[in-house]
């Protein structure tokens, strides 16, 4: 098993962030921060997401054609 977060995690953690960013309560210092940690968690959904659906195909392209 891996430390590594899972998709939904990384997700939420996201989502937390946009949701703080978007109440507008937030030190403009720690703003860029998270809008910097933003970023990274997007990518890395992005990342897997495209990850999940290359492996779809291949699979999807394995199959035989009844």
């Amino acid at each position: 098993m891996t430390d590594e977060p899972t998709f939904e995690e990384l997700q939420r953690e996201l989502e937390d962030i946009v949701t703080r960013l978007e109440r507008g309560d937030v030190a403009v210092d720690d703003a860029i921060a998270l809008f910097r940690r933003g970023e990274v968690l997007y990518k890395t959904c992005v990342e897997r997401l495209q990850g999940a659906e290359l492996r779809i195909e291949e699979l999807t392209a394995e199959e035989p054609l009844s």
